[in-house]
């Protein structure tokens, strides 16, 4: 749970209990980083609508891609909520236990393939060092394959991720090992 006031699944009631009941249709359960947004559903929506289009829509990304960036992103800010819950979905793209928890302590540590290297180097830059992003980054990430729509979306999903662990960490947004396994994808 968090810091604040929520309203449980069971308890909402109205437009909160139409987006609760749908999500628990879709994945199962409702994950406690949108159950904080329970006394703002409309932006609650939107927020599902910009998490659906970022890691699950049609782009040149793939879906690992995606989630090492939101894994990436996460521990470069230390959020252990986004970290634990995207290594859980990292791991349905990932063969390798090992491969696995050096990206989620520390993706260069990992031998990635050079496209990969770029694009995390692209979200971590992007994280921790914002201001220091220029044009030669995104020179860098069409060198290594990367179409203009890619790296829009690359940036996005970093965007979005510095945005939602903002949100985890600012309301103490916390889980449990049952909270953080069990989705349907």
């Amino acid at each position: 749970m968090s810091w604040i006031k929520e309203i449980p699944p069971e308890q909402a009631e109205g437009k909160l209990g139409e987006v609760y009941a749908e999500l628990q249709k879709k994945r199962g359960k409702v994950a406690n980083i949108l159950q904080v947004h329970s006394l703002r559903p409309d932006a609650l929506t939107a927020h599902l609508n910009l998490y659906m289009d970022l890691l699950f829509a049609p782009g040149g990304l793939s879906r690992r891609q995606r989630e090492m960036i939101a894994v990436v992103v996460s521990r470069g800010n230390n959020c252990d909520y986004c970290v634990s819950h995207h290594a859980e979905a990292l791991a349905r793209y990932l063969s390798d236990p090992e491969a696995l928890r050096l990206i989620s302590s520390d993706y260069r540590r990992h031998a990635l393939a050079p496209a990969d290297r770029a694009l995390l180097d692209y979200a971590h830059k992007l994280t921790v060092t914002p201001s220091l992003v220029a044009e030669a980054d995104i020179s860098g990430l069409r060198e290594h394959g990367f179409a203009d729509a890619d790296i829009l979306l690359a940036n996005l999903i970093t965007a979005y991720f510095n945005f939602v662990n903002r949100i985890a960490l600012g309301l103490g947004v916390a889980f449990t090992a049952e909270e953080l396994t069990g989705y349907q994808v």
